[in-house]
């Protein structure tokens, strides 16, 4: 709550390139609370408040990212108008104006511009030019051709030993002339490039930057055109490239080609490719590649540079929290207690738990529950630090901390999946059933429908068990149970055996009744079975695209390393 109200704070005085970082930031909180919709909504504040064009490309990719699973709902609407224009690709050209005055290097008055021509040769081949027009295109080309270098006064000058073909030179003598390259192929343009940015010809790379820029359009295109934007300083067309591999970054991040660019980028070229949102850009990149893989080598790299690029406080304990978590999952520990000690000692009291769980892996489990009874003492407590220490307890002792942090924060699911467990161990399974109603009844949450499933097994309620599996279906398709071990898709066989089957009369009446009852779960239930037994009706589809926009949410294991990385 402090975090957020300060973060409020700063964004009501905070100058204008300032706010899309806050944002992030609020992003940031939001995720670690597990609030999905405040989370995008955080990410499109971001979106809007962008001061550069980059941050505009990071964010509207980003968003779409994140709305990714909307994406038949945002079919259905598409014809408003607003959706399809939403989060669209940018038109960068646009958006990145050329400075017409470096053009106007060596430019002469009109009283003295005189016909002269000069020949440039190259290899065998003579290209005759304008020499007032050539000089024009950049100061070294006036100094040498209208300056006291002994090539002002010759008539052919030899070019075969600047790495320009015969071709590559008619197309600029072209350009000088008519100011155009649009009947220029991609690899003589990439040549001009490169020859431009070699004599200072800003017009002329400038064209040749945009000529390419709009070429872009697919991952290869992008992979192949990016080494050369960031050698030659080509602005346009490392923004036009970063687009494209961001609007499809999940599958991007499976590239290794890809992945080397963000990597090994230095400095000076991330500046080139993404200006000044170089922290929001890898932010972008630990978010899709901790969702791929935590534990990857990759993730590990994206979240050094993390570290590498933080700019204040608070995102470098971020940073550090979460390569922390990456190197805990990995079983470095000892980087990781670094990384974990870096936060906390930055103000990230979160990390605490990190250190906590490294102390009960290497055998102390009491230090573990002393890190906490400290913490506890020390700040105002809150749910998640009873729930966290709960793990170090005896069972008396669990018990009575998780009491208190669902006291402190009624959303934890945790707690509840504890007490639910315990009660079904004394054989009471009404009241397991009870408890895990109780945070049913407001958090949809896959780990505790599993628990629910299985309770109602027990109980041989296998109507209320099957309405169970099929929720977890109609959220997640590939759902494991039993800890991985089996498919929910198994299961759901399995128990159908022992349910009558409905007829289709019966579906829509007890859909009719679950939707006037805002029974969600049994409505997502019936849709599933509707769906699987019957013919495909898009009015199924919408109303299930209703009730999952509504539950769309991340799918971490309290327990696991992955959630708790996020907070």
């Amino acid at each position: 709550m402090e975090v957020l109200a300060q973060i409020h704070e700063e964004l009501e005085s905070c100058p204008p390139q300032e706010r899309s970082n806050l944002f992030l930031l609020q992003y940031q909180v939001f995720r670690g609370l597990g609030e999905v919709k405040l989370m995008r909504r955080s990410l499109q504040g971001a979106w809007q408040r962008a001061s550069t064009l980059h941050e505009k490309i990071i964010f509207g990719a980003w968003l779409k990212y994140e709305k990714q699973e909307e994406e038949l709902i945002a079919d259905l609407l598409a014809n408003c108008g607003k959706c399809a224009k939403e989060f669209a690709p940018v038109d960068i050209s646009s958006h990145l104006p050329f400075d017409v005055n470096v053009s106007s290097v060596g430019r002469m008055t009109k009283e003295n511009r005189i016909s002269q021509n000069v020949t440039f040769t190259i290899g065998d081949e003579e290209i005759v030019c304008d020499r007032q027009k050539i000089s024009e295109l950049s100061a070294p080309f006036h100094a040498m051709l209208k300056g006291y270098f002994s090539e002002s006064r010759a008539d052919s000058i030899d070019l075969s030993e600047n790495n320009i073909s015969p071709l590559g030179m008619k197309a600029i003598s072209n350009f000088s002339l008519t100011g155009s390259l649009i009947e220029v192929p991609p690899n003589l343009l990439l040549e001009i490039l490169v020859f431009a940015n070699k004599y200072c010809c800003e017009r002329l790379k400038d064209a040749c930057d945009r000529r390419l820029a709009s070429l872009v359009s697919s991952k290869e295109d992008a992979i192949e055109l990016m080494e050369y934007a960031l050698d030659e300083n080509s602005t346009v067309l490392a923004a036009s490239c970063l687009q494209v591999l961001l609007r499809d970054l999940r599958n991007c991040l499976n590239d290794s080609r890809v992945v080397e660019i963000f990597v090994h980028a230095n400095k000076q070229q991330l500046a080139v490719m993404v200006g000044p949102g170089i922290f929001a850009l890898f932010c972008f990149l630990t978010e899709v590649s901790m969702n791929l893989d935590s534990s990857s080598d990759k993730t590990a790299h994206i979240l050094e540079r993390l570290v590498e690029f933080a700019e204040n406080d608070k995102q470098r304990l971020l940073a550090l929290h979460q390569l922390g978590c990456v190197r805990l999952l990995r079983k470095e520990y000892d980087e990781a207690r670094v990384l974990f000690e870096g936060a906390v000692n930055a103000g990230h009291i979160y990390s605490v738990a990190g250190l906590a769980r490294l102390d009960f892996i290497k055998g102390d489990k009491l230090l573990s529950y002393e890190r906490f009874s400290s913490v506890i003492s020390s700040v105002t407590p809150l749910g998640w630090m009873y729930q966290e220490r709960s793990l170090y307890c005896d069972s008396d002792k669990r018990w009575d901390d998780l009491e208190k942090a669902s006291n402190l924060d009624p959303t934890l699911a945790y707690p509840y999946m504890y007490r639910a467990a315990s009660l079904m161990r004394t054989q009471n399974a009404q009241a397991a059933l009870a408890e895990i109603n109780r945070i049913l009844g407001f958090k949809l949450s896959l780990e505790c429908l599993e628990i629910r499933f299985f309770i109602h097994l027990t109980l041989e309620d296998y109507k209320a068990a099957l309405c169970d599996v099929q929720t977890i279906l109609s959220l997640r398709s590939d759902y494991r149970m039993f800890e991985g071990r089996v498919a929910a898709s198994q299961l759901c066989t399995l128990v159908r055996e022992h349910v009558e089957r409905w007829t289709t009369a019966d579906c829509w009446a007890r859909l009719y009744d679950c939707w006037s009852a805002v029974d969600d779960i049994g409505s997502l239930s019936v849709i599933y079975q509707m769906l699987e037994s019957d013919a495909a009706k898009g009015i199924l589809y919408f109303r299930q695209s209703l009730l999952l926009l509504r539950y769309v949410t991340n799918f971490w294991k309290p327990l696991g390393v992955s959630q708790w990385s996020r907070t």
